[in-house]
């Protein structure tokens, strides 16, 4: 029989420090930071769009007036799990309280991490989860010409413009950074600075405030450096706030183990039994949706060389 009572191995953290740990973990993801978070319940929810809107006309006198409407869309947000397991033996605890303190802080993080490399250069886990990946791109790198940088940034104000939005966040690799501390606008200006709306604790590009994180970086020809949009346009929700089990008698399958028998090769799996090897385990997971409703307000900046 397995047993799924929601009390089984399952620690239940007080509640500030869970509230710390939700809160460092949105800190910590940059689209986290920069999308707005809505509620959303475990079976997903759907959100009404409004794709168009009507058309007033100039009309004559006694002239019969224009008959026009808003055209209507939806778009459904679907949860998905993300979730990691760190085995710890005993003695390591034990001996090693520092270390294992800090290990056990930084665990979640992992899952703010893999939420921005999903949705800045990852493939979604199913459908109703949107991504930013195949957004359109946009080069910044500087070319011969003068400027050349931010002529990039401009042609990517333009592009989310066009669209019907207004860029109110950007979110850099850091290998972008190169390009644009040293750019300067058309009158030799530098535009890449400290942010009075941030109390000087952040950079503003262009007007629109910063964050920097490592996930938005995507290898290619060019690179990804970026992504920048109109984030009224992005919400995440989240089921539940993480959750954290510890359990020291779960078996784990921890990877495989190749075996040959005579001739044949075959992969096995290879388990941790918690209880026998005087080991515990601590789980964290969370579950969460991202949604996009016109992505066409959004690109990313590549390093590809702007002429």
């Amino acid at each position: 029989m397995v047993d799924i009572s929601r009390a089984t191995s399952n620690v239940a953290l007080p509640a500030p420090i869970a509230a710390e740990i939700w809160g460092s973990t949105v800190e910590a993801s940059a689209a986290m930071s920069l999308a707005r978070q809505v509620a959303l319940p475990g079976v997903g929810t759907t959100y009404q769009t409004i794709t168009g809107e009507p058309e007033a006309e100039w009309v004559d006198e006694t002239d019969p007036k224009p008959v026009s409407s808003h055209t209507l869309g939806k778009k459904v947000m679907t949860p998905y799990k993300l979730a990691v397991i760190e085995p710890f033996s005993d003695e390591f605890k034990r001996d090693l309280p520092g270390l294992y303190a800090e290990l056990a802080r930084r665990l979640p993080y992992s899952l703010a991490r893999k939420f921005d490399e999903t949705i800045f250069t990852g493939t979604a886990p199913g459908s109703g989860f949107d991504v930013l990946s195949d957004a359109t791109a946009v080069a910044i790198k500087p070319g011969t010409g003068a400027n050349t940088t931010y002529k990039g940034l401009v042609a990517a104000d333009t592009a989310v413009s066009a669209a019907g939005g207004q860029i109110t966040g950007w979110a850099l690799a850091p290998q972008a950074r190169q390009y644009l501390l040293g750019a300067v606008d058309g009158q030799n200006r530098p535009f890449f600075l400290d942010s009075a709306a941030a109390g000087g604790r952040g950079l503003s590009l262009l007007g629109a405030p910063t964050v920097q994180s490592k996930a938005v970086y995507a290898s290619g020809s060019p690179n990804q450096i970026g992504v920048a949009g109109d984030w009224a346009e992005a919400m995440y929700g989240v089921v539940s706030g993480i959750q954290l089990t510890v359990s020291n008698e779960a078996m784990l399958q921890d990877g495989t183990t190749e075996i040959t028998v005579g001739t044949e090769t075959a992969e096995i799996p290879r388990y941790i039994n918690l209880f026998q090897q005087n080991m515990f385990a601590l789980r964290v997971e969370m579950t969460v949706g991202f949604l996009v409703r016109d992505k066409s307000k959004f690109v990313r900046l590549t390093d590809g060389t702007v002429s």
